[in-house]
């Protein structure tokens, strides 16, 4: 993982020596939303996403866009598994300029961009530039952005569930989706522990939560839930090994097991996971974690098994 310094790429790893030991993740840099009447509008063609299969803040945006029904308006690019010394790379390259490394987009759109180079990114095609980089942006701009142009009014952030939603997303994103890399990537032993036991106490949370309700925010699935599931379906074949956070598994979890196989099963998101991809890039990219490179065979529970969650999804869904 490394990033550009007013446009030149460098090959560089997180200085936790300034931190501790602790891992401090950068913000995003581009940060423009999709509006009628504004700068970017909802235009079908006019834009593309960038993504690795391995990413989990990537994995969102497949996510919503397949819910949404987007894929024959917004089309994808898929990088690499293996992010070595120059980064994420594309082969072939990718298809609107040729470029091989992922980084170009970045100088492409800002010649001296300063900051980590990530996934996702949503392209304009129109402008030639980022619109944004930050996954949970991307994902409500197409969860409503859109729906005009599809005729998918389904809500992901319900007005009356957005208080909810916000007040769980801030939990799981900071000591469970993060909480998995400040695990993984402390290079210190206290803040190692301090942010695992942190991790499985949210995870207890979530445990708890679902023993009591079939979603996140209630009896509804959101977006909560959905940027819950790509964590989730990383957690026993990468995360619990790989990067430590091994109190226990999520197959160990009655209630968060059934939950987990539940989204999995939820039409058109089984498409979307690629565990050869998340395998490869986690266990062969991270030589500091994983020196030997080498590349284990599980992929944990089987999520194919009955989830026992309750009516099927084409019961909520009106199908």
């Amino acid at each position: 993982m490394g990033r550009l310094v007013e446009g030149t790429w460098h090959d560089e790893w997180y200085d936790t020596k300034r931190t501790g030991g602790a891992f401090v993740r950068e913000d995003a840099g581009f940060r423009n939303q999709v509006e009628t009447g504004g700068r970017f509008a909802p235009e079908s063609g006019r834009y593309h996403l960038y993504v690795s299969l391995a990413c989990p803040w990537a994995h969102r945006t497949l996510i919503m866009r397949k819910l949404k029904g987007l894929e024959s308006h917004i089309g994808v690019t898929v990088v690499q598994p293996h992010m070595l010394e120059e980064g994420w790379t594309y082969n072939p390259p990718e298809p609107l300029y040729g470029h091989t490394r992922h980084y170009e987009l970045y100088t492409h759109a800002k010649p001296d961009y300063t900051g980590r180079v990530t996934v996702p990114v949503l392209w304009d095609r129109e402008t030639e530039t980022i619109v944004n980089n930050e996954s949970a942006e991307i994902i409500r701009i197409f969860n409503s952005a859109f729906d005009e142009l599809t005729g998918n009014s389904d809500d992901y952030y319900p007005a009356d569930l957005r208080e909810t939603i916000d007040s769980v997303n801030q939990r799981v994103y900071h000591d469970i989706n993060n909480g998995v890399y400040k695990t993984g990537f402390a290079t210190a032993q206290d803040v190692y522990e301090k942010e695992c036991l942190k991790l499985f106490e949210a995870l207890d949370w979530v445990e708890d939560i679902l023993s009591k309700q079939r979603y996140l925010a209630g009896d509804r699935i959101s977006e909560a839930d959905w940027r819950l599931f790509t964590t989730l379906v990383r957690f026993d074949p990468v995360y619990h090994g790989h990067f430590k956070c091994n109190i226990r598994r999520i197959q160990d979890c009655f209630n968060m097991s059934g939950y987990l196989r539940e989204l999995y099963q939820w039409p058109g998101v089984a498409d979307t996971v690629n565990f050869e991809h998340i395998k490869q890039h986690y266990y062969y990219s991270h030589g500091q974690i994983n020196p030997t490179r080498i590349v284990p065979l599980g992929e944990g529970m089987d999520l194919n098994e009955p989830h026992g969650r309750g009516a099927p999804p084409s019961e909520w869904l009106g199908m």
